[in-house]
């Protein structure tokens, strides 16, 4: 029953991302054709829009990805459709997890399109060596290569995508368990989580910060780039998002187990 609960969830939201997805690669094609051009002006304003196009693609299909990631929650639990919903034969933990399951699922592939995307557009030797001495610090802080680093900026970005998601379903079942204005206290309580968990990770990373002087110096001075301390700080961000999507994966299906109020 999960993979049919999945299948339809993961349709409804590709239904319209997958158009985004579709255009950022046709523009990602159009940026690498126009750009490699050489001594075109024209050519290259055309690379310009192209590009600029991608980029407005990539961020429409993580945007209309969140969005309709919500919507199908509510539509699904909440709405018309709940009373489908909660008359088959599987338990609200399992509705749940097919939730959660597409956001993710959808976060990864156009965390992957987006890579895709950037590639095809603006790959070559001598963009790579640009961007190997733009995040060569960076790079050396790991004793890794350029693209390994954006892998782990990537993933920290996917863990936060999926934080971003998660606060969005809690916000939206805590919101729907009053009696009216159910949508402005679901925003309301999703802002709320949010700008709460991002003080607290303030708050950690100035405890950390208490006990390791790189951290507290890199807070203080703000002059110079340590590179440890760099390092230290991707990886607490790594541990912090995984901590806290677990935390609200498992507040979010205890507060549906508890029960529904249909509109």
């Amino acid at each position: 029953m999960l993979g049919k609960l999945l299948k339809y969830d993961l349709k409804f939201v590709y239904k319209v991302v997958v158009v985004f997805y579709i255009l950022s690669f046709i523009f990602s094609i159009f940026t690498r054709i126009f750009l490699n051009i050489e001594n075109s002006l024209l050519f290259n304003i055309i690379g310009q829009i192209a590009s600029g196009i991608m980029i407005s693609m990539l961020v429409s299909s993580l945007i209309n990805g969140i969005m309709r990631s919500w919507v199908r929650f509510i539509n699904n639990i909440y709405k018309d459709e709940a009373y489908l919903t909660h008359t088959l034969p599987v338990e609200k933990k399992s509705i749940y997890l097919s939730k959660v399951l597409t956001a993710i699922i959808c976060a990864f592939t156009t965390v992957l399109v987006a890579i895709g995307c950037v590639l095809i557009s603006y790959y070559s030797q001598s963009n790579m060596e640009v961007l190997k001495d733009f995040l060569q610090l960076a790079a050396n802080t790991y004793d890794t290569t350029v693209i390994n680093l954006l892998l782990v900026i990537s993933f920290i970005l996917f863990l936060e995508i999926i934080f971003i998601i998660l606060i969005g379903y809690v916000g939206i079942i805590i919101g729907h368990k009053s009696n009216k204005n159910k949508m402005v206290k679901s925003i309301i309580t999703g802002f709320i989580l949010y700008m709460n968990t991002t003080a607290l990770t303030l708050g950690i990373i100035a405890c950390v910060g208490v006990f390791n002087e790189n951290i507290m110096n890199l807070i203080k001075t703000m002059d110079r780039v340590d590179v440890e301390a760099i390092k230290f700080i991707m990886i607490v961000a790594i541990v912090i998002y995984v901590v806290y999507n677990i935390a609200y994966y498992l507040i979010g299906k205890r507060q549906l187990e508890k029960g529904v109020n249909v509109d």
